[in-house]
């Protein structure tokens, strides 16, 4: 009933959220409030380990959360919903729940459900064994509660300090000290279930101490805190501790009731589950029973009819009858060698087959890792060339040197582009991409692609036009890189292959269905045409229509092969029409999901590009931390031609000693240097510093993951090889600000 009930509220409010905009405050703020009261009463659900409950609230408060677009209940939802995974010993995908909420929480910049979070993975992280995170974590949500000043919940905080002190560091006086100052907030505050705690994890320290009069009294007042309110978590520990201090101290008829009474919770949690098991169970029994009882009668009736068959063949043909047995016995046997030989033979090719599809992987891992690490490795010399090239523009040069160095530049960025392709084939390739989902323009995302070509359709006197069903909606839900990054690869390929013609950009809808819409994609050209024999080849890697068309036009061959795998991890496929000398046709579908309620709202206009000024770095001082002599060199020489005090540290170790002994503005930090990493100096750096800016400055490779970057304490990152405007622009942002987030 109550699971109905709750199914007809996310129904309710899931309805009103689409007319929500459009009606006063208070109806935003009621049903705020309902989102709130669904995660407080889930709260009480774990504490009182009814976990079927706390999902069904959970689930609830997320439906709604998502259908206001809440981020910050969503947050907290997953947080709630990782402390659920926590208290049923599923620490991996409470770990997981917790990530995502942390990543929103910190994107919106809630310290307070931030800290909450914080708090929740120290306790993941007590309970995998791992007690320098779970202090890492716990100092953390200590800092920014302290910030906030919120007592109710550094009394958390420092509770579960002192449950490291017992669990951990086996210190009960340390503990003791620390439980006696959440007692105090915790009191004040009313949390009974955390003073429930505070006042269990007390016994155990007391139990430690031996002092048994105390233990006695701290654990009573757990079982009375946890009979009132019934929380089955705490009893069950309770009296499972209070047998403990009964047996030290003798009481064994004590020691013994304490322990039935904790065996008895214990089974009727138990038995909570196992009785939805046990329905689950007599449904399939029932099915296979069915199952047995409907072959059972078919065997018997061919048995009858076999029966009555041979019965009416005996009396006529006994001696021929035998005369077939014993045939038949000798081909048996005959058929079972054959067999068996055939099985023989089967096992020795299924062998056969892994170790060769085992070792069909270990070459793609090979080859993934090798175009992974040549890609890095390009990356370092190729920093110093677009680098060098960028300095000596910059200095003045003679109209001659200006023409190489132009040159120099576009031979890079050539380059660049070329080692970026084969870094995204690869990463399709090793399932490293992932799909994101987010509201978007479709038509402003093309006219954005179109404005970005038109230079190099203009080069070729090639005309770009768009043909844009308006019966699309405004707001689609789907993600806007990976379809750039498939308009951009098509309609250059075009742009390529067109001289002094036209291309088509074409989008119509071929299909609505609830809240989705399929919209089939066409680029079209009168340019040079494919032949019939080379259309499938040229959606392979590194592979062209002819040698003739490779050094006419020039190109690697990639960017088919790139729109073949984004269009695959989008459940789609690529199609081509094409006639030699009368152009191509590319074409593709792509399913949508849009919300109707998107339709009444303005859309929300594009951000305008960052715009900087190298006057704020004048007299900052910035260490930039690079093993490489030459990429020193580049990039120190860029910042101090714009008035920057710039240090170098050859290596993490120098950083480190640079950073406790002087105070810089900003950080440029090289992730793979000999000694400490990148990741582990900014970890320490960390420690006794959580204001300074600190920037990845990398080259990216296939294993490397960005969350991992601001995880660890970085801000931003900055990809080597870089454009000297987004270098500049991600620098200066930061150095404006008047205080840096970590």
């Amino acid at each position: 009933m109550k699971r109905i009930l709750l199914g007809l509220i996310v129904c309710f409010c899931t309805l009103a959220a689409t007319v929500l905009e459009a009606r006063p405050p208070q109806e935003r703020d009621e049903m705020n409030a309902k989102i709130e009261q669904f995660l407080s009463e889930a709260e009480e659900a774990i504490n009182k380990v009814d976990f079927d409950e706390a999902h069904n609230l959970l689930n609830t408060a997320l439906d709604l959360s998502r259908s206001i677009d809440h981020q910050r209940y969503i947050a907290l939802s997953s947080s709630i919903l990782g402390q659920l995974y926590y208290v049923r010993h599923d620490y991996e995908k409470a770990a997981t729940e917790i990530q995502r909420a942390v990543a929103i929480q910190r994107k919106i910049e809630d310290k307070s459900g931030l800290a909450y979070s914080y708090i929740n993975y120290a306790k993941v992280f007590m309970a995998e064994g791992n007690f320098d995170r779970a202090n890492e974590y716990l100092l953390l949500a200590e800092e920014l509660y302290t910030g906030l000043d919120e007592k109710e919940s550094l009394g958390l905080v420092t509770l579960n300090r002192g449950i490291l002190a017992v669990n951990v560091e086996r210190n009960p006086s340390k503990a003791l000290e620390f439980f006696e100052q959440a007692d105090k907030i915790l009191h004040q505050s009313g949390n009974k279930y955390e003073l429930a705690r505070m006042h269990y994890y007390s016994g155990r320290a007391h139990l430690m101490l031996e002092n048994y009069g105390l233990a006695h009294e701290e654990v009573l007042k757990s079982l009375e805190l946890g009979k009132e309110n019934r929380f089955a978590s705490v009893l069950l520990s309770s009296n499972s501790l209070m047998s403990t201090i009964h047996e030290r101290r003798g009481n064994y008829q004590e020691a013994l009731a304490y322990i039935k009474a904790s065996q008895q919770l214990k089974d009727s949690i138990f038995n909570l589950n196992k009785e939805a098991l046990a329905t689950d169970a007599d449904a399939r029994h029932g099915v296979d029973a069915m199952k047995s009882s409907l072959n059972e009668l078919s065997r018997l009736n061919a048995e009858q009819e076999r029966t009555l068959k041979v019965n009416k063949l005996t009396t006529i043909l006994s001696v021929a009858l035998i005369t077939i047995l014993s045939l038949l016995t000798l081909s048996l046997y005959k058929n079972n060698n054959l067999r068996a030989r055939a099985n023989d033979l089967l096992q020795k090719k299924n062998t056969e087959l892994v170790t060769a599809k085992e070792n069909a992987e270990n070459a793609s891992m090979a080859k993934a890792q090798f175009l992974s690490t040549i890609t890095h490795e390009l990356r370092t010399p190729l920093y110093a060339v677009t680098g060098l090239t960028h300095l000596l523009l910059e200095e003045s040069p003679t109209p001659n040197q200006k023409e190489h160095l132009n040159s120099l530049k576009f031979s890079g960025e050539y380059l660049l582009s070329l080692i970026n392709n084969i870094l995204d084939l690869n990463k399709l390739e090793a399932n490293k991409v992932e799909l994101m989902e987010t509201s978007f323009d479709l038509k402003k995302r093309i006219s954005n692609v179109l404005v970005a070509l038109k230079k190099s359709a203009e080069d070729k006197n090639t005309a770009l036009h768009l043909e844009f069903d308006e019966s699309i909606p405004q707001q689609i839900k789907g993600d806007p890189l990976k379809v750039s990054q498939v308009l951009i690869n098509l309609i250059g390929n075009s742009i390529k292959f067109t001289e002094n013609g036209d291309i088509w950009v074409k989008v119509r809808k071929t299909g609505e269905q609830e809240n989705q819409v399929r919209l089939e994609f066409q680029i079209q050209d009168n340019g040079e045409g494919i032949s019939k024999e080379n259309q499938q080849l040229i959606f392979e890697n590194f592979t062209q229509g002819s040698v003739e068309i490779n050094r006419k036009f020039g190109g690697t061959g990639l960017g088919l092969s790139i729109v073949k795998n984004l269009l695959k991890l989008m459940d789609s496929e690529i199609h081509l029409k094409s006639e030699l000398g009368k152009g191509s046709t590319f074409f593709f579908e792509l399913a949508f999901n849009f919300d109707p309620s998107d339709e009444l709202q303005t859309a929300p206009e594009a951000p305008e590009p960052e715009h900087y000024s190298t006057q704020v770095l004048m007299g900052k001082n910035i260490l930039v931390v690079e093993d490489n002599k030459i990429n020193q060199m580049i990039t120190r020489k860029i910042l101090e031609k714009n008035g920057v005090i710039c240090e170098v540290a050859d290596d993490g170790q120098i950083a480190l000693e640079k950073a406790k002994s002087k105070q810089y503005d900003l950080i440029l930090m090289d992730i793979h240097m000999p000694g400490l990493s990148g990741i582990e100096t900014t970890i320490e750096i960390r420690k006794f510093n959580q204001e300074i800016p600190v920037i990845a400055l990398t080259a990216v490779t296939l294993d490397e993951s960005l969350d991992e970057f601001y995880l660890n304490g970085f801000n931003d990152i900055i990809p080597k090889p870089f454009k000297t405007e987004e270098f500049f622009r991600k620098i200066t942002k930061y150095l404006s600000q008047p205080e840096a987030l970590v």
